[in-house]
């Protein structure tokens, strides 16, 4: 809202900029005497107030939604098995949707949406997770090789007299 006000007002100084240009400056014709210098009169835009235009609020002609659509996939070379069904009547949406996730389990979610008590899912999990083969045992702790230390030779330049 402040954006828009801005971007009018600027528009508007720059219109009323526009309609009255700054007089153009002639250096005066030095006289023999002192130069007597009149600084020229300063330019004071003039800002016209305008009227916000009416914007009309669009009539959607689908005041009461009315919709059900359900899809699922099954991919056996890539594992991906999911779906979900949903429906809608008014502000009122129920659905339901399952997947299989990486440690094997079911995750399935119930949800309800409805102006009145907001968006609300219950989740159910089912299976026991499996550990993946290529997983490390929790219970083993990485060998970290030895590093032998070096003393550092330090050698000293020669010392001269005079």
């Amino acid at each position: 809202m402040a954006y828009t006000q801005v971007l009018t007002v600027l528009a508007v100084a720059m219109c009323a900029q526009a309609q009255y240009p700054a007089p153009a400056y002639h250096a005066p014709a030095y006289p023999a005497h002192a130069p007597v210098y009149h600084a020229p009169a300063p330019v004071v835009p003039v800002v016209k107030a305008y009227a916000k235009p009416v914007v009309p609020v669009p009539v959607y002609p689908d005041a009461h939604p009315h919709y059900t659509f359900e899809y699922a996939v099954a991919d056996a070379h890539t594992g991906d098995t999911k779906s979900q069904h949903e429906s809608r009547d008014g502000d009122a949406v129920q659905g339901v949707y399952s997947l299989i996730e990486p440690d094997g389990t079911k995750r399935t979610v119930e949800y309800t949406a409805d102006d009145h008590n907001g968006f609300n899912a219950v989740v159910h999990k089912e299976g026991t997770p499996v550990v993946p083969k290529y997983a490390p045992a929790p219970h083993v702790v990485p060998v970290i090789p030895k590093v032998p230390v070096v003393p550092v030779v330090k050698y000293a330049a020669p010392y001269y007299k005079h």
